[in-house]
């Protein structure tokens, strides 16, 4: 499909929804039928189908695979061999990916083309909206974008994220005017390569407009909240640029000085006293409702991990105002939008476009089998209308840009169907476990395990502010590790003094719910085989997980796919976070279990 085809605004956008969401099927035949016939001299195809191009064909003879499979053919692009031993377009760059859901980065091939289909899903999430919330073409967007600096590969195209192209690309820097993204942030701040400056920049220009911002939010909820803090500990600065309109010294990125510079043309010492006036309150719930009056609506993924931040989130904006989650991507494709993007993030189910892909399904056993390892067995791997409600399945993905059959790695489950196209639930990573001995526990089992004891915590004034977890094995028998980052929210305290105040009999009891939630074979492995040790949580000191988000971005990650890894192994990090370590709790007694 090329970039005409995918030029939809308004009320023509949903038209064209409706139409590919009716013919779902017929649309994921003619996406395969064209990838198939740009791709099929490609050597990687020549060696799989010889020339043939049946679809019949595609599914019996060419493998599922993942990254290991990718990666060789992945090396030799980026060493400058031509892009047509996968790909029978030009491949202009390579995207990675966000790095910490395991792993390194990997590299994903992109075409010129792909900008227009990312494009059209961000064309496609304002209609939507509109649908919903009235009047979001009267003011400003507070979104809180960033770049990461790119590496140039040897075949001299560039690695750097998908968000990063975007940003970088025509379609966003010479976008016209459009009064539903009217954002706040100029498009030299978002470019800026340093994000302590981009941030500082983004959230003065959001508190200038303040009275004029009705939505607000980021890629990712970890980096709004990042901005948050940010902003707690800056607000004296802002409110000093504003009431003198001289931009702070220590921005010295030459392009935002001079953008922020003509925005504070004379000092505004009514705005400034405002600003100080709610900043300097005893707490800082409902910040957000009071810096931006005008809000509807908070923007961020809030699915899979990100569903942790959902109590942070509500903390800060007072709870009375939508938390929405708009769309489903990744570096190796945009997926698909929320069509309910009021609902609670808990019930986000994001409905797949069958024109970004041609997309198959792994059927999974709750979420868990089918390992990288091994075979999937063909009558396990069915396509994007072949679904079955209430089932788990992994996600396979075959591109115009050269993946062919690709495991993405990501879990879902499907919920229901909008007219013939599938709706699914971002359950998580399928490779994000933890596992001593026969247990096995999952991303999304961690995560409502952790959930059960957010209660007990919020009881006693504590809001758990981020974790991540450690299969420690260095005893016998080893035992699952939380390091745990906590807040007092009852009233202002000193930085560093929550972790002193908090009664050991606290997380102990936050140590039993949670082994409590855990599984049968967990269970079992605790309290009969006794080859699990007790759950331990390693209190952090504030400022932890600040401390390993930038360790990973200097490694690779950026700022605005970052996601805290839910599982840490062994080596920089796993020190890390053991240097911040202020207190450990084990679990005093084993969980319930019976044969």
């Amino acid at each position: 499909m090329d970039g005409k085809r995918l030029e939809f605004k308004g009320e023509e956008a949903l038209r064209e929804l409706e139409r590919l969401t009716i013919n779902a099927r017929e649309v994921q035949e003619t996406i395969l039928n064209d990838i198939l016939s740009r791709n099929r001299e490609t050597e990687y195809l020549r060696k799989h189908l010889k020339g043939v191009t049946d679809i019949s064909e595609f599914k019996s003879r060419v493998p599922v695979v993942t990254y290991s499979h990718v990666l060789p053919y992945i090396e030799r692009i980026s060493n400058g061999e031509d892009s047509s031993i996968i790909s029978g377009h030009p491949i202009i760059e390579l995207l990675r990916s966000s790095g910490t859901t395991g792993g390194e980065p990997r590299l994903m091939p992109s075409i010129a083309e792909d900008l227009d289909r990312r494009t059209y899903v961000y064309n496609l999430l304002m209609p939507i909206m509109s649908k919903h919330l009235s009047g979001l073409d009267k003011g400003k967007v507070m979104h809180l974008l960033f770049i990461k600096a790119e590496t140039v590969l040897p075949s001299g195209r560039p690695a750097r994220s998908v968000l990063t192209s975007y940003y970088k690309s025509d379609h966003f820097r010479c976008r016209g005017a459009d009064p539903y993204n009217d954002l706040t942030s100029p498009t030299e701040v978002i470019l800026c390569p340093d994000s302590h400056q981009s941030m500082y920049c983004q959230l003065l220009s959001g508190l200038i407009h303040r009275h004029s911002v009705l939505r607000l939010g980021a890629v990712f909820a970890s980096a709004l909240l990042r901005s948050i803090t940010f902003l707690e500990r800056n607000w004296h600065e802002f409110t000093n640029d504003i009431r003198t309109g001289r931009l702070n010294p220590t921005i010295t990125d030459h392009a935002c000085r001079a953008v922020m510079s003509h925005m504070l043309l004379s000092p505004n010492p009514t705005l400034a006293d405002e600003i100080d006036s709610i900043c300097n309150s005893n707490s800082w719930r409902g910040i957000v409702v009071s810096l931006w009056p005008k809000v509807k609506c908070i923007e961020a993924v809030l699915t899979g991990t990100m569903a942790q931040y959902i109590p942070m989130l509500e903390f800060y904006s007072g709870g009375g105002i939508p938390l929405v989650c708009t769309m489903y991507a990744s570096s190796e494709s945009y997926f698909g939008v929320n069509l309910n993007p009021l609902c609670h993030p808990n019930d986000v189910s994001y409905t797949l476009l069958p024109n970004m892909a041609y997309f198959e399904f792994i059927e999974l056993e709750n979420g868990l089998r089918c390992g990288d390892g091994e075979e999937v067995p063909k009558e396990k791997v069915v396509g994007l209308v072949d679904v079955k409600v209430g089932r788990y399945y992994e996600i396979v993905l075959t591109t115009f840009s050269g993946l062919y059959r690709y495991r993405v790695g990501d879990v879902l489950r499907v919920t229901g169907f909008y007219n013939n196209a599938p709706q699914f639930k971002f359950i998580g990573r399928r490779n994000v476990i933890l596992s001593i001995d026969s247990d096995k526990t999952n991303e999304e089992d961690l995560h409502k395990s952790i959930t059960t004891v957010k209660d007990i915590l919020e009881k006693q004034n504590y809001l758990l502010i981020e974790y991540t977890s450690y299969a420690d094995s260095s005893s016998v028998p080893g035992h699952y590790v939380l390091f745990w980052e906590i807040k007092l929210i009852s009233e202002k305290s000193e930085p560093g003094n929550e972790q002193c105040l908090v009664h050991p009999e606290l997380i102990e009891s936050c140590c039993i719910a949670i082994e409590e939630s855990l599984d049968y074979v967990y269970r079992r492995c605790r309290t009969h085989d006794r080859s699990v040790g007790p759950l331990e949580i390693r209190l952090v000191e504030c400022g932890t997980f600040e401390a390993l988000m930038d360790l990973l971005i200097s490694q690779g990650s950026s700022i605005n796919q970052y996601k805290t890894p839910r599982c840490i192994e062994r080596g920089p990090a796993l020190g890390l976070l053991n240097s911040k370590v202020k207190g450990c709790f084990f679990s005093p007694k084993d969980p319930a279990w019976s044969a």
